[in-house]
């Protein structure tokens, strides 16, 4: 399994985006099964949809949202599921650079995959046990 961040999937679905090329390729070895199944958290899910909100439309916030959902390959994994694990991760992150939602990355990445996040963020993918796509 691999956990979905959402600097991946703000590249993965912006074409002018530095890193979406890098994020197609990943996403390419999702698809196939490479890593297993994607792991998308709501969190994840609220933070892509603002972001593309902001940056361009409500429309294409909508667009990718429901292509996140409908996705055959991730599951969707409630934000109340993880929350005490998240707040746990960051509670006791040393440096506090990870926000809420990077630290129910953190979480549900070591518990269900392995420590696997598709990430282009430097502060999630430095964090101890996490493996970070691509590389």
């Amino acid at each position: 399994m691999i956990v979905l961040d959402s600097s991946f999937l703000v590249a993965l679905h912006n074409a002018s985006d530095v890193h979406h090329a890098r994020a197609a390729g990943t996403m390419a070895e999702i698809d196939a099964g490479r890593h297993g199944r994607a792991l998308l958290l709501e969190y994840v899910l609220v933070e892509v949809a603002t972001v593309v909100l902001m940056r361009r439309d409500l429309t294409t916030a909508l667009r990718v949202c429901d292509a996140l959902l409908q996705a055959e390959d991730v599951d969707f994994v409630a934000g109340a599921e993880v929350l005490d694990d998240a707040l746990a991760v960051f509670r006791h992150q040393s440096g506090g650079r990870l926000s809420l939602v990077d630290a129910a990355i953190v979480a549900v990445a070591r518990s269900r995959a392995d420590g696997l996040v598709a990430t282009f963020d430097r502060a999630l993918a430095a964090v101890e046990g996490i493996a970070a796509l691509p590389a």
